[in-house]
Order: structure tokens, then C-alpha cells, then sequence
């Protein structure tokens, strides 16, 4: 098999597997698994694709690339690499919203206390011991309001999610006793089982809600316990709220609204880098179109330069001309080749410019890289652009242009940030209540005595005393701590304040430069289309000229140089008219992404381009 055989196959093969690839959304795909265990399962995302799309490849026919202006803007929306990546800005932006709707700070710190080997107060000897604070332990109604104090710019919104943590603990104890008298054993062995659990909700006012139950059982070795075994359940419902630092729903709430805000964001950063995209393609394309103008132009001025090679040089073979002549006109016919020799080139490097664009691989893929692109649409320049007035051009750019859309947003994410700074300065303030209910029930030891029957029995008879609220609890209290000076508080304030006011007045100078910056593309675009206006008018100018120089040279009333001079200038007239064309197509451009309608005047849909797909194209198959 020869090389040419195999690169033949190659490049089938390449066409096959690309005909077949079609693109995959780029989804986040949630656990399909039961409600129970689905929040501790992680969700899934699609790979990345790297083959370009099939559309490239059905565009390539007989080795050549034809291309309309909407299929170049379809087929890079589609394998643009760039755009790709901005794909995930808007997913990314989504799950930071959820993220931030849990709340919270750190993920993992809640403000629960942790479960200690101590029985219940009262329980057993070992809690009489406790509750005389002979045992250095506190009681069974713990306060459950402290926690780690984490740090940051304004208040620590509360974990939103609810929170479960659930501990169990099995010890096996050996406590000398110095004074027998209570134990009436000189070694206390305890066994205990303690199940502690604990239901956390924090609240986007700016407090949270605990409501733990915890069941202690207890077995000792000693004579003197009238209940042995024994339980002892205590449920409690536990709730701090702040008061002035962290108190309401709108400071609370500020990194959720931001995160809000930033998901658009991320939506008009992407239509921002769409538009960008497109524009760039249409300046790529229409350059390519004007090289092939300038390389029609480049070619007839070459045919001219040879036609008139060829006739001098019947002249001369006719004695008519001197000998001496056929230089000059040999000298003009191979400038206009190396002239053409460029302009080839050029297109040749435009072509890889273009195709780069279009490809997730650039010139890797063989078939596009041997593809010549056969540019299918030509630049057409309206009689006249009907601009309106600049105040209405200004309030366009104003309503369409994405991104100033994200300086909004942004401006408005920043104001509402500094509602957590202004909060700050306040003193933290905080009051707690809590309400727990206690239960004892054993089994009676006739050893110790007589038990009373109210509390012989199992854990479901301490369970209904909890219930009936036979021996209930309350507590409640607040507390404030207040920082002389607040130099921190007051200094971040100041900060983030004056950081307010730069952008707003960074804002103001970007709205002026706006203005200047439309107003010089519409003159850009009046400019581009006058010169185009008298360049046209020039070419056809030496055209005539070159046709009377011509006769004039016939007759003998013109010189061989005069032909070359006139020769030469509408070989320039010409480039110059291909320049000024590519010229108003850059200010036509430019001036509609200043605008920000390049999209809609190219019926580009974000969404679709979001999605992978170009105009026109139908959504995906679900």
C-alpha cells in the first residue's frame, strides 16, 4: 500500500468517526437513587468533547470547504474551544447558588455540642455524684448554643440545611470510691450507653433551632441504687437568635442574592463572549472574502501587464518598438506575478486562521487541513446606512449590550455585599431559650429498698414521663459583647464604602467612553463608506484612462512608460477598492458589536449557543 492509499484511509476513517460524533450537552446529572441517601451520593458531568462537530465535515465537498457566512457562525459556535470553556460559566454559577442557599460558612461546622462520657444528673451514684459536683461534670440539660467562632467580613449566615448528627457511646468504668458510704463498694463500675441526637434547622433570620434528644442507660456494680439498670431520657428544644449583628432576612440572605445575581452574570458573560465570537468569525470571513477580491484584482492586473508583455513584444518582432522596450514591459508583468504570489499567500494564511476558529482541534483534523475554503457569500454594501440619531444609538447599546449588563449586576452584588459590612459595626447581640424535659425509669433493686413504682419500669416509661412533661425545665438569657473602638468593623466599613463610591464613579467615565466609542464607529462607518464610494469611483476612473492610453499608444501619441504609469495605478486603484471594502466591513461590524446587536442581526440564539448548536439548528433529542 502506497502513502497516498494510506493517507486516503486515514482521512476516511477521520470522516467517518466525525459524520457519527454529535455533541452531548455539557449537563449536570443529579444521583437517580432513593430520596433517603440521594444528598450523600455526588452528582455527575459529562465528559468533555473533543471532536468537532459533524457539520464541518458535511460542509467539505471534492476537498473544499464551502462555506456561507451563517455556516462559518454555525460551525464555530458549535467547535469553538473558547466558547466551550465559557459554556461552564453559567453551571458553575448555578451550583454556587446552590451552594450558597445552604448557608453557613464552612461546610461541616454546626454549632451542636459534642457527646461526653457522662450519665445523666441524678442517675445512678455516678450522676448523685455529678449532680453534687463531686463527679466535675454538669448536669443532663446542657447548653447547646456555643460552637467554633469563625471569622469574616460581616455576620456568618446559619446553616440552612437541616442537620442531623447523631453519636453513640459504650464505656466500661472503674472509679475508685475513698468514702464508701453512698456506694457501699470500695470500686464503682459503671456501665453506660449514651445515644445523643441532635436536629439542626438554622434560620435565614439569623438564629437557629435545636431540638436533641439524649438517652443515657446505666448499670452499676453498687447495692445503694434503687433503679439498677436505669435510663434517662432528656429531650430539649434549644433557640438563639441574634439581635442586632446577624438579625434579618436581608443581610442573611446577601450571599444568595449575589449568588443570583452572579448566575446571570455568568449568562450575559457568555452572550458577551458569544458576541465577541461571532464578530470575530465575521471579520475572518469577510477578510477571506475581500484576499479572493484582492486576488481577482491581483490577477486582472496580471492578464493586463501579460496582454500588453505579449503585444509589446509584437511590436518589437514587428520593428515598430525598439528592441530596448520588451524589458520594461517584461518588469511589469513579473511584479504583477509576485504581487499575485502574495495575495495567494495571504489567503492561504487567512484560510488557517479561519479554519482554526471553526475546529476544536485547529489544523490537526487532515481533511480540514487539506480543505481550501471556498468563502460562499460576498459583502454587500447597502446605498445608505440609516443610522439614527446618537442618543437612540447610546440607549441601544445601553439595553443590549451584555456587557454592561454584568457591570450592573455587578454594581448591584457589591451593594448588596456591603449590607453584611454595614451589619458588622453593630454589637453582637444574642438571646437563647431552651425547654427540656427529663425522665427516670429502672428496674428496682430490692436491696436498696423499696422503689417507687413511678419509676420502676423501661425506657418507655422515662419516654412518657418526657412527654407528660412531669419534670420540665426552662431557661433563657442573652448576651452582648460590645467592642470599644471597633476599629475593624468600622475600618472594613469605611473601605468597602469608599470601594462603592470608585466604582460608581469608574461607572460614570465607562457611560462617557461609551458614547465616544459609538460616536467614532459611526464616523468610522461614514468614513469607510465615502472612501469606498471614491474608491470605486477612482478604479473606474483609470479604467477609462487605461483605455484611452491605450489608443493613445496605438496611434503613436503615448509612450511606453505613460501605459505602465496608468497600468500601475489602476492596479492600485483596484487593491484599494478590495481595502476600502474590507475597510466599511470592519466599521459595519465593529459598529454592531459597540451596539451589541451583532447576535440578533446574525440570528444567533444564546440559549441554542449555550446548548452547542448553531442557527437554525433543532434542539436536542431528549
Amino acid at each position: 500500500m502506497n502513502g497516498r492509499a494510506v493517507i486516503t484511509l486515514v482521512t476516511s476513517a477521520c470522516t467517518a468517526l466525525n459524520l457519527c460524533a454529535q455533541q452531548p450537552p455539557i449537563v449536570v446529572v443529579r444521583p437517580q437513587v432513593p430520596v433517603f441517601i440521594r444528598p450523600w451520593k455526588s452528582p455527575t458531568v459529562s465528559p468533555i468533547w473533543l471532536r468537532n462537530s459533524d457539520r464541518l465535515h458535511r460542509l467539505i465537498r471534492a476537498g473544499k470547504l464551502y462555506l456561507t457566512v451563517q455556516d462559518a457562525i454555525a460551525v464555530a459556535i458549535e467547535n469553538n474551544l473558547d466558547l466551550e470553556v465559557d459554556r461552564y460559566g453559567p453551571l458553575l454559577a448555578d451550583w454556587a447558588i446552590e451552594r450558597a442557599e445552604a448557608g453557613g460558612v464552612l461546610r461541616g461546622v454546626t454549632n451542636g455540642s459534642s457527646v461526653v462520657g457522662q450519665v445523666a444528673s441524678g442517675q445512678g451514684v455516678a450522676g448523685s455524684q455529678r449532680a453534687a459536683g463531686l463527679g466535675g461534670g454538669g448536669g443532663g440539660g446542657t447548653n447547646r448554643g456555643g460552637g467554633a467562632v469563625v471569622s469574616q467580613v460581616g455576620p456568618v449566615t446559619e446553616n440552612l440545611d437541616p442537620i442531623l448528627q447523631s453519636t453513640t457511646l459504650f464505656s466500661h468504668t472503674t472509679s475508685p470510691q475513698v468514702n464508701t458510704v453512698q456506694s457501699q463498694t470500695s470500686a464503682l463500675v459503671d456501665t453506660v450507653h449514651i445515644y445523643d441526637n441532635t436536629l439542626q434547622q438554622g434560620l435565614i433570620t439569623g438564629g437557629y433551632v435545636q431540638l436533641s434528644d439524649n438517652e443515657s442507660y446505666l448499670k452499676e456494680n453498687t447495692p445503694t441504687d434503687v433503679l439498677n439498670p436505669s435510663e434517662a431520657p432528656v429531650v430539649q428544644l434549644y433557640v438563639q437568635h441574634s439581635l442586632l449583628q446577624g438579625f434579618g432576612t436581608g443581610v442573611n440572605s446577601r450571599f444568595i442574592r449575589v449568588a443570583k445575581n452572579n448566575a446571570r452574570a455568568a449568562r450575559y458573560t457568555f452572550q458577551s463572549q458569544l458576541l465577541n465570537l461571532v464578530a470575530n468569525v465575521l471579520n475572518l470571513y469577510w477578510d477571506l472574502v475581500t484576499d479572493f477580491d484582492d486576488l481577482k484584482a491581483r490577477q486582472k492586473a496580471l492578464d493586463v501587464a501579460r496582454k500588453f508583455y505579449s503585444d509589446t513584444k509584437q511590436e518589437i518582432d514587428l520593428g515598430v518598438l525598439p528592441r530596448v522596450d520588451i524589458y520594461a514591459a517584461q518588469s511589469e508583468s513579473a511584479n504583477r506575478e509576485r504581487e499575485l504570489a502574495l495575495s495567494q499567500a495571504t489567503i492561504s494564511q487567512q484560510q488557517n486562521l479561519l479554519k482554526d476558529a471553526l475546529s476544536r482541534n485547529g489544523l490537526q483534523d487532515p481533511l480540514l487541513d487539506a480543505a481550501e475554503v471556498v468563502p460562499l457569500d460576498h459583502i454587500d454594501v447597502p446605498a445608505s446606512d440609516d443610522l439614527p440619531p446618537l442618543q437612540q444609538l447610546v440607549q441601544t447599546a445601553l439595553a443590549k449590550r451584555p456587557d454592561l449588563a454584568v457591570t450592573k449586576l455587578n454594581g448591584q452584588s457589591n451593594e448588596i455585599s456591603a449590607l453584611g459590612t454595614r451589619n458588622g459595626v453593630l454589637p453582637n447581640a444574642q438571646v437563647f431559650a431552651s425547654t427540656y424535659n427529663s425522665g427516670l425509669a429502672g428496674t428496682a433493686n430490692p436491696i436498696a429498698g423499696q422503689a417507687d413504682p413511678y419509676f420502676v419500669g423501661g425506657y418507655g416509661t422515662a419516654l412518657a414521663q418526657v412527654f407528660r412533661r412531669d419534670f420540665p425545665n426552662e431557661r433563657g438569657g442573652g448576651y452582648i459583647v460590645p467592642t470599644f473602638h471597633n476599629r475593624i468593623a468600622q475600618g472594613d466599613y469605611g473601605i468597602e464604602q469608599l470601594q462603592l463610591r470608585q466604582s460608581e464613579l469608574t461607572a460614570r467615565r465607562d457611560l462617557n467612553q461609551l458614547v465616544v466609542d459609538i460616536s467614532n464607529y459611526v464616523v468610522a462607518l461614514r468614513q469607510a463608506r465615502s472612501r469606498y464610494s471614491a474608491a470605486i469611483d477612482t478604479r473606474k476612473l483609470q479604467d477609462q484612462l487605461l483605455e484611452k492610453e491605450q489608443q493613445a499608444f496605438s496611434l503613436g501619441t503615448a509612450t511606453l512608460n505613460d501605459i505602465i504609469i496608468v497600468q500601475r495605478a489602476l492596479a492600485a486603484a483596484q487593491t484599494a477598492e478590495v481595502a476600502a471594502l474590507a475597510t466599511y466591513s470592519h466599521a459595519r461590524v465593529s459598529l454592531d458589536q459597540v451596539l451589541g446587536e451583532t447576535l440578533e442581526k446574525n440570528h444567533v440564539s444564546v440559549g441554542a449557543a449555550l446548548q452547542g448548536r448553531g442557527p437554525g439548528d433543532p434542539p436536542p433529542a431528549r
